[in-house]
């Protein structure tokens, strides 16, 4: 969630019931966590912090979008045509997530027909997933929430860099909540925690460093087989993945599901369309990277096939929509 802190001495404006500051602009980009705490832990106590927050600064809403400049909105379009815009977008990426749906499904299943519960790349990283739903049901899940909080604030953080965007000191995470105050907020900035699994990232970039490294020494120092070692610890890699990656998916699907302000800033449809689209790329690559080669030259011939389809499907009911028209136009005479 993010949310815009007017500087004392600067003057605001209201457009739209916003405030705004045209001197100083910042943004809050806080964790939905701390709205829906309440929600999905009842047993925590409200947060001190937010009471000094809601209380004494008025330029912070209860459930605040982003709030925009109007300069700036006029120089980048009315946020009516944004939205427009970006709902469009979003039904033109629903026939790739059906289509990429389709090529998964029909990929994991070739995958299990060829062996893949035997494959131990895919065993370690199901067990991933298997740890963390013995987790999920034996720990609070308020002691969960730290770990997912401190990753949706430092993935803001990241992204907001990525983008050219400066992140000020006031990093606040909590039990019940956190947010980074930034300068630039835009929509892959506040969806980047719902499709960005900064754990499983993490711990894919240790990895790579570690084994590079290794290759490294070992052409440097003759006789040095720290590469063989590396890779005998791969398995502990899909482990980390496969429990990172059900934090990531679980949490994910527990704060949408709540529903949440963040997907309102690019449009519901469009935020959700976005995610789902990511989070199945990201999926897709663990599958085909866990399976034969084989089965990635399945996993793209279906996919050409499933696209060559759909293609066919989409003419037919051109042609089918042309003939119906010019009956319609016949019937009336024209």
């Amino acid at each position: 969630m993010a949310r815009r802190n007017s500087p004392q001495g600067g003057r605001t404006a209201r457009n739209k019931g916003a405030r705004t500051d045209s001197a100083n602009p910042r943004r809050r980009v806080r964790s939905d966590a701390a709205t829906l705490s309440g929600e999905l832990f009842p047993d925590l106590e409200p947060s001190p912090f937010r009471k000094e927050r809601e209380g004494h600064d008025d330029s912070f809403r209860e459930h605040g979008e982003i709030e925009e400049n109007p300069s700036v909105g006029s120089r980048n379009g009315s946020p009516a045509t944004k939205q427009l815009l970006k709902f469009l977008v979003g039904m033109l990426l629903l026939p790739v997530c059906l289509i990429l749906t389709e090529s998964f499904l029909q990929a994991f299943a070739a995958s299990v027909h060829s062996g893949l519960l035997a494959n131990r790349s895919f065993g370690c990283f199901a067990t991933g997933f298997l740890i963390f739903g013995i987790l999920f049901a034996v720990v609070p899940r308020k002691t969960l929430m730290l770990p997912y909080v401190f990753g949706h604030e430092v993935t803001h953080a990241l992204w907001v860099r990525l983008f050219g965007g400066t992140v000020a000191n006031r990093f606040h995470v909590s039990l019940e909540g956190g947010h980074v105050l930034t300068d630039r907020v835009n929509t892959w900035i506040i969806l980047s925690p719902y499709f960005f699994p900064i754990y499983s990232v993490l711990a894919a970039t240790l990895y790579g460093v570690l084994a590079l490294s290794a290759r490294l020494i070992d052409r440097i120092h003759e006789g040095s087989h720290l590469t063989t070692g590396v890779d005998s610890l791969r398995w502990v890699l899909f482990l980390v993945l496969g429990l990172t990656l059900a934090f990531h998916l679980v949490f994910t699907f527990l704060l949408i599901t709540k529903g949440q302000p963040d997907l309102h800033y690019g449009g519901t449809f469009f935020s959700l369309t976005v995610i789902y689209l990511i989070n199945l790329l990201i999926i897709t690559g663990l599958l085909l990277a866990t399976s034969h080669s084989r089965i990635c030259e399945a996993y793209w011939t279906s996919l050409v096939t499933n696209s060559t389809e759909f293609l066919e499907l989409c003419g037919r009911a051109a042609a089918w929509l042309v003939v119906w028209i010019q009956d319609f136009r016949a019937g009336l005479g024209y």
